[in-house]
């Protein structure tokens, strides 16, 4: 269905469009923002697999202590 998306030429008439419709003095802030959001996200995927980490350690720990 989207073999032929990638395509330079389709990239380039993607890329005319978002030029048209942000014009060119608004796109370093869409771009900064994009990279800000995608930083923002790591960084919530990275803590939240850290605490789930951290909370399975502690449970192992209790566990042991049970026995």
């Amino acid at each position: 269905m989207f073999e032929g998306l990638f395509q330079p030429m389709h990239l380039l008439v993607i890329l005319v469009i978002v030029l048209i419709i942000f014009g060119p003095g608004k796109l370093p802030e869409l771009g900064s923002s994009i990279g800000k959001a995608i930083k923002g996200f790591k960084k919530a995927m990275t803590e939240a697999e850290d605490k789930s980490g951290e909370a399975s350690e502690a449970k192992k720990i209790e566990d042991n202590k049970k026995e």
